[in-house]
């Protein structure tokens, strides 16, 4: 909680209820510009440059790009209170694949004034050369609310993409620069961020730090003879179903390729922003998978046995089963398989699948599901070292291909042998590029867990050279090899090697990412996935990506209540916590002074909302989502009060902090769930987010990024005006700290 008095300090939330009224005057008109061509070639890309607030420069390198809503629709959405300045701006075409010069449309400036055009609409006319272009320009501006904005599936779908004002979720835009607080200027506190720098605690979220593989389940294996003796025999007659942990000796079948193992007779298909690949099926048919905030609606392929699910189009759909409804659901018990979830990995190396599968755990574990990673590269090492040329991955090299299905034998096991001891998702990290290895790993699992593959495709040869490089300077693979380009060329070989053999998934339920790892759109497909869990993990991977950015975490300045030492409440700021706000802000202003696409999100309570005051040049967004921990009948009241009137209650809570619930409030597992959202909105960002908020709530969140336990989350020190930086990118996660007072 919010008391600055003490460490252990988790109070609530304002503990008021009754309807909410909105305020219409803090409506924004949300304005959609579109342009329309049926003839232009993909090759031109519309742009809007112009003045601040849409754009801020008449620079054409810094023009904001429409996005494709359609083949020949182009649109370019984003908010502005409803009496902003006249946005004064053009279209111009920038050549997608060459430095040809940019082509800017013929006329005067457009003028956009309240939400319209100051002027009947005109086609947009382009001229280069002797060539002539024409648009359609279309545009729409509605009032909404800032609440909706944030909240709702219209904003989540149209507003908040990568093609908004500044390319960040503009909920609300400051139309003239806030005013200083009183008592006192921000001048005079200047300050050097690095003299503030504080080490981070040896928990911390360094993960960037630690080669991802490095950080999975060890192999059990590993506290055993793991000589020549300790081995598998591949043979065709079967797979032993209840060997002991460790196996001396065991029979894997390893099926015909070319027969496709099903689980399931019925298939059901799905696809986002692409269609199934899937040949025409009797019995197919297009299920919604749950997406927390609303569920896309299907659209008919021109295939009739598939369906393409459609994210960009649906604004309607905002009804969703509940979080906690959801959760007893997950916890019914169906057919013993399906108690048991295993994600298998499969894509060819350097495609990001230890980060994903990385990420997936650490998000699973958050939730509170029983997760663990297992790493089959971690396997090989340990059991045949790491001076493995890309010899040893040719397909034609009978022994590679034995001892390299030795260890995925030897890990899919233990996964299985842990499940049965209580796990519940294992996530089974290798490249799994052939149907002969994926169907050995159906048969072992079969009767004992659901397996639905995780596939990861990337087309980008930027981003694979990047991923390459990354691996050769963090794999222990080449640790001991003191040459990079030698390296290099090796993995390049082994790269090349996996290529020859590699088959698509086609078998069984899973999920294909097609060049999601950038964040500027891709794929989704999703084929035979049913189930609240399987859902949960699809939302996940749609919105997460490796786009490096920093996120900022902070409690809000010191209140009143933090002075007298109660919890929850909705007090103003205290001398000091003014003087933290001021701070606060130049230090927001000297981190992100190059960073115009960053945003500010505070709760609802006015402690911090005034702590954002100071902050100018970036949009606000309020969450309810973030308000403290609820502390019900004990709101604002201190411990001591709590023990000397509620003793019953203090300890209850002493014993069992995450779970202990107050009196008509909430527990730190409820935080937890009302959380979600923000964490998937966090993982979509691509520019940086301050999160001002609150000790129990910064605990949930912190708890996240470094993949702490759930236990250890009421125990987190978060402490009053000092700032956590998360750095989330391709290597992981960075923490850095900067306490601005005592």
């Amino acid at each position: 909680m919010d008391t600055g008095l003490s460490k252990d300090a988790d109070g609530s939330s304002h503990g008021s209820e009754g309807e909410e009224h909105l305020d219409h005057a803090g409506d924004q008109l949300y304005v959609s510009l579109k342009m329309e061509n049926y003839r232009l070639k993909a090759e031109l890309i519309p742009h809007v440059y112009g003045s601040v607030p849409l754009v801020g420069s008449w620079d054409s390198s810094k023009a904001l790009s429409m996005e494709p809503e359609s083949a020949s629709m182009w649109e370019l959405s984003f908010v502005v209170p409803p009496n902003h300045e006249t946005l004064d701006f053009k279209f111009l075409l920038k050549p997608k694949y060459s430095n040809s010069p940019c082509v800017v449309e013929e006329g005067p400036n457009r003028l956009l004034t309240g939400g319209a055009l100051q002027e009947e609409s005109r086609l947009a006319v382009f001229k280069n050369g002797d060539v002539t272009v024409e648009y359609r320009v279309f545009i729409k501006s509605d009032r909404v609310s800032p609440f909706d904005l944030a909240a709702s599936w219209r904003v989540y779908q149209e507003n908040l993409r990568p093609s908004t004002v500044r390319g960040i979720p503009d909920v609300s835009i400051n139309s003239a620069p806030i005013a200083r607080i009183e008592n006192g200027s921000s001048a005079g506190l200047e300050i050097d961020l690095e003299h503030y720098v504080i080490p981070a605690p040896s928990t911390s979220a360094n993960s960037a730090f630690v080669y991802a593989a490095d950080n999975t389940e060890n192999p059990r294996f590993s506290n055993v003879d793991c000589s020549d003796n300790a081995s598998y025999s591949f043979k065709d007659s079967g797979v032993s179903a209840d060997g002991p942990t460790t196996i001396k000796e065991m029979e894997v079948v390893i099926p015909d390729p070319s027969k496709v193992y099903s689980g399931s007779d019925m298939v059901e298909s799905k696809s986002v922003d692409s269609f199934s690949s899937l040949q025409k099926q009797d019995g197919h048919r297009g299920l919604f998978v749950d997406r927390g905030v609303g569920s896309p609606r299907s659209v008919k392929s021109p295939d009739s046995s598939a369906f393409s699910f459609d994210l960009k189009q649906d604004t309607e759909t905002k009804n969703s089963m509940p979080a906690a409804a959801a959760a007893v659901a997950d916890q019914m018990l169906g057919p013993k398989e399906d108690r048991h979830l295993a994600i298998v990995l499969v894509g060819l190396p350097a495609r990001g699948k230890t980060f994903t599968a990385a990420k997936l755990t650490r998000y699973l574990r958050w939730l509170g599901h029983h997760t663990k990673h297992f790493n089959v590269g971690k396997y090989r090492r340990l059991k045949h070292g790491t001076n493995q040329s890309a010899d040893f991955f040719r397909a034609d090299n009978p022994e590679g291909m034995e001892a390299r299905n030795e260890v995925a034998a030897l890990a899919m096991d233990d996964m299985i042998a842990w499940m049965q001891e209580g796990g519940q998702v294992g996530i089974f990290d290798a490249t799994n590029s052939t149907r002969k290895r994926r169907n050995m790993l159906m048969k072992m699992a079969e009767g004992k867990c659901k397996i639905i593959f995780l596939e990861t495709l990337c087309n980008d040869e930027r981003i694979i050279e990047r991923n390459i490089r990354l691996k050769i300077q963090q794999s222990p693979d080449y640790a001991e090899q003191p040459d990079f380009e030698a390296g290099l060329q090796d993995f390049k070989s082994r790269l090349a090697n996996y290529e020859k053999v590699y088959e698509p998934v086609e078998e069984g339920s899973y999920i294909k990412m097609i060049d999601m790892v950038s964040g500027h759109g891709g794929q989704i497909q999703v084929n035979n996935i049913s189930g609240y869990l399987p859902g949960r993990i699809v939302f996940f991977l749609v919105n997460t990506h490796l786009t490096p950015r920093p996120i900022l975490l902070t409690r809000h300045g010191e209140s009143r209540d933090n002075v007298g030492g109660r919890i929850g409440g909705d007090t103003v700021l205290s001398d000091a916590g003014e003087i933290y706000a001021k701070k606060l802000a130049n230090f927001v202003e000297k981190r992100l002074k190059s960073e115009k696409a960053a945003s500010i999100w505070t709760s609802t309570l006015q402690r911090t909302t005034i702590t954002a005051n100071p902050i100018i040049g970036f949009p606000k967004i309020q969450w309810r989502a973030l308000d403290e921990i609820n502390a019900g009948v004990c709101d604002g009241m201190t411990y001591e009060e709590i023990k000397k009137n509620m003793p019953e209650e203090y300890e209850a809570r002493k014993k069992d902090k995450l779970r202990y619930r107050y009196p008509r409030g909430e527990s730190y597992l409820d935080v937890i769930q009302r959380l979600e959202p923000v964490i998937i909105e966090l993982e979509r960002q691509r520019a940086p987010v301050v999160v001002i908020s609150h000790q129990a709530v910064l605990r949930a969140l912190y708890a996240y990024f470094s993949d702490r336990p759930l236990n250890e989350i009421p125990h987190i020190e978060v402490p009053l005006h000092t700032i956590i930086e998360i750095k989330m990118g391709v290597t992981g996660v960075q923490e850095k700290r900067y306490k601005l007072m005592d």
